[in-house]
């Protein structure tokens, strides 16, 4: 078996050799064999467990990379492909989740702002009034504040909630999202997308970025595949 020096390794992805023997001490490429003289001996093994360590970062992340060829390393085939499919699941649960994003925002943007209740201030509703403009219970919208779906104000003389218009946008959303029969954790998560990117105009111009990076993503999942069966033919010849 040819015989690589740790310059060989690393001059291939272009990371230095201290990253290498790194990668060694972490157990994401075996153990190398030495020379009399302490110096280490590579050979197409390492190479090959190097390719799949670094093409399985894009894919699932530096923690879960480490972890799979850990287990690998393990003879545990099936706690590293249960690392796999984890991050696949989390992959079709983000797409999902934009999906909702796309469908919602569409919705929203689509839809005449409508008039507003008679309420305390202008744009606010009261529970009840919110409750009778979307056809649902104040039971209801309590639970989606449960939830973390709505965050409404309290007014201050009252205690009462007070819903605000990012408030009743929240809601509106909510109601459209639970007729689809999504499950109310995932429409706190699509909610909380919405407010981290500052309301649906904001998040609109962002879906397409996002779009980009679940794509790249399950690219670099399928070029992860070919890397690691190729690296497990060299552990399994």
């Amino acid at each position: 078996m040819t015989s690589l020096r740790p310059t060989d390794l690393a001059r291939e992805h272009g990371i230095s050799t201290q990253a290498v023997r790194n990668y060694e001490r972490h157990g994401f490429i075996p153990p190398a064999e030495r020379t009399p003289s302490g110096y280490r001996i590579y050979t197409e093994v390492h190479a090959g467990a190097l390719r799949a360590y670094l093409s399985l970062v894009p894919a699932y992340g530096y923690a879960a990379a480490g972890q799979i060829m850990n287990a690998l390393h393990r003879d545990a085939l099936d706690e590293a492909l249960t690392i796999i499919d984890r991050g696949h699941g989390q992959l079709l649960r983000d797409r999902d989740t934009l999906a909702a994003v796309r469908t919602a925002v569409s919705h929203l943007t689509a839809e005449p702002e409508a008039t507003a209740a008679p309420s305390r201030a202008p744009g606010t509703r009261t529970v009840g009034e919110l409750a009778h403009q979307l056809g649902v219970t104040p039971a209801t919208l309590r639970n989606w504040e449960d939830a973390g779906i709505l965050t409404p104000a309290r007014d201050p003389a009252t205690g009462y909630r007070v819903f605000g218009a990012d408030d009743i946008r929240d809601a509106e959303l909510a109601h459209l999202l639970r007729r689809g029969g999504h499950l109310l954790d995932h429409i706190a998560t699509v909610i909380h997308q919405i407010r981290t990117a500052g309301g649906t105009d904001v998040l609109a111009s962002s879906l397409e970025a996002w779009q980009n990076k679940l794509t790249a993503q399950g690219l670099a999942m399928l070029r992860a595949a070919t890397q690691l069966d190729a690296y497990l033919t060299h552990l399994n010849p």
